[in-house]
């Protein structure tokens, strides 16, 4: 009896260590919630200050703590992840190297890697649209204030070089989105209600808008060079989900657009991360996972082709 109790006493001991694994294992397994057909993509968590890489089965598969609120998430040809870091723009390898980084005493929402290798950064207070080269040189400055004002926390969200080498500027406070020659000559604006917080130039001439929650009515629309809104999802407007702010967007080659639906403000966990949307506005594929994550603000979805460098893809 002596010489089978420490047996039974070892077994036991052996059930409850992988009884208290299994809830763990479980809940990491059923932290992310999709319907519909998901997606690989690359995310950025601003209040998480963390980039992720998810699978199409909803399951992170690669994540790098950025040190700072993350806004913009680029994922380059070479597979390296470019994104901002609060008052930053940084680079890096899936070995987690940092290969580029660039910093400053303005907030930074905005980042894009362009053909020439250059890397173009939109500094919000300082209004500054700058070109860096990759030894971190700034080598083309457009200022949009006068030198010394501080715009503010909302002068600019996400900013973009268009191939005509014209620039698209978000003015979130302002509620308003500017289109600017290489000279800063405003060239066409376009009323963005709610506060703009991302716009693309798509091939057809349209520009996507993401707008926010300033008057608690985020929307996603496309308006045509005559200044006609031609497509338009508004807040409430998705049987059973919320738009609480759009944030980052991604249109893909079968007209389809993923809305990032950040969910800061008060509103963590209470709605999708991520909506995919017909041009018909049927709700396609929805993504969250509040456990991992807090509030995705930028998304590119990673299986379908394109080069980012070159404006392949929409985002």
């Amino acid at each position: 009896m002596r010489r089978v109790l420490p047996s039974l006493i070892g077994a036991l001991a052996l059930l409850l260590f992988w009884a208290g694994q299994a809830p763990a294992q479980e809940s990491a397994a059923s932290a992310s919630i999709q319907t519909g057909t998901g997606h690989r993509f690359a995310a950025a968590d601003y209040s998480g200050s963390k980039v992720f890489l998810v699978n199409a089965d909803g399951a992170v598969e690669w994540e790098y703590d950025t040190g700072g609120a993350c806004d913009e998430i680029w994922m380059l040809p070479n597979g390296n992840l470019l994104f901002n870091t609060g008052t930053g723009v940084t680079e890096v390898n899936q070995a987690k190297e940092v290969v580029f980084r660039y910093s400053a005493q303005s907030e930074i929402y905005a980042c894009q890697r362009l053909a020439n290798g250059n890397t173009f950064i939109g500094e919000c207070n300082t209004g500054r649209l700058l070109e860096v080269d990759p030894a971190g040189k700034v080598v083309s400055e457009l200022r949009l204030l006068p030198e010394g004002t501080d715009g503010g926390h909302v002068y600019m969200r996400n900013a973009r070089k268009l191939a005509n080498g014209n620039y698209l500027v978000a003015h979130s406070g302002e509620e308003i989105v500017r289109e600017y020659g290489p000279d800063g000559k405003v060239l066409r604006e376009i009323p963005a209600p709610g506060g703009p917080h991302t716009a693309i130039r798509l091939p057809n001439g349209n520009t996507l808008i993401s707008c926010g929650d300033m008057h608690q009515a985020a929307m996603v629309m496309e308006v045509d060079p005559e200044g006609k809104v031609v497509w338009k999802v508004e807040h409430d407007e998705l049987p059973g989900i919320s738009l609480k702010f759009i944030a980052g967007i991604h249109r893909l080659p079968n007209g389809n657009t993923v809305l990032s639906n950040w969910v800061g403000h008060n509103q963590f966990g209470k709605a999708p991360h991520l909506i995919e949307v017909r041009p018909d506005k049927k709700v396609v594929w929805t993504f969250q996972d509040h456990k991992t994550m807090k509030t995705i603000s930028s998304v590119q979805i990673l299986d379908v082709p394109g080069d980012p460098t070159t404006g392949e893809v929409l985002h």
